[in-house]
């Protein structure tokens, strides 16, 4: 049953009417799989005490692929990754989940971009310099550019100078702000996403807070006064 609500995301299901949908036409096996085949985004993991659960978000479904995918990633070396920016770019998987993130906040191009100049600035062949330098130029600089990256264009005009005769720092300046800016605006955004703490939380179980019951306000009552409802 769906209650009407802004996005599909925020509906809710009644957890008693999907078991009784399910199984009381097709057997249990056969009757969730479809289901799952028409719901993929249903919450299958909601507390079994709440009365209904939501719709995972994408963000959220993105980070259960990651998770899937990522099962080599160990929760001890994720956590690393929250020390430093510096950190989460000296591991390959973390480049790779950082990626992954950027892609939900259609900014990928500035992760691209300074992998690319990295890898430029590896490149020892002159012929092959000056290939990757018109590569570069046209995938992220040139204002035609597919992967366009946002840098002024003053460092374009210089870059641009520069690729006629390129050497290994002539994309330098640009990636230093590209960097600048992942670090200062896209690194926190990444630790607080749903794909970062769903690496670090597989560490442990959430810690259970809890709830205060009825039960426990009545005994803290003082003698003699009127219990209330």
């Amino acid at each position: 049953m769906f209650y009407s609500k802004n996005t599909q995301a925020e509906r809710y299901y009644s957890k008693r009417q999907v078991v009784s949908l399910t199984g009381s036409h097709l057997n249990r096996g056969k009757s969730m799989k479809i289901f799952v085949f028409l719901f993929p985004q249903f919450n299958f993991s909601a507390p079994k005490e709440e009365a209904y659960f939501k719709m995972l978000s994408e963000d959220e479904l993105l980070a259960c692929r990651m998770k899937e995918t990522h099962l080599s990633i160990a929760p001890d070396m994720a956590l690393r990754w929250g020390d430093s920016f510096e950190e989460l770019l000296s591991h390959s998987d973390g480049v790779e989940v950082f990626t992954q993130f950027l892609r939900t906040q259609f900014s990928e191009e500035n992760i691209e971009f300074w992998l690319a100049c990295e890898e430029f600035k590896a490149t020892e062949s002159a012929t092959k310099l000056q290939t990757k330098a018109k590569q570069i130029h046209a995938i992220f600089i040139d204002k035609e550019a597919p992967k366009e990256i946002n840098i002024d264009h003053s460092t374009k005009v210089t870059i641009e100078k520069n690729i006629l005769k390129p050497t290994r720092s002539c994309f330098d300046v640009a990636q230093n702000k590209i960097y600048s800016l992942m670090k200062r605006d896209c690194y926190p955004r990444f630790l607080t996403s749903d794909i970062y703490l769903t690496l670090t939380k597989r560490a442990g179980p959430p810690t259970m807070t809890r709830r205060r019951s009825r039960s426990f306000v009545f005994n803290e009552r003082p003698e003699g006064t009127a219990a209330w409802l």
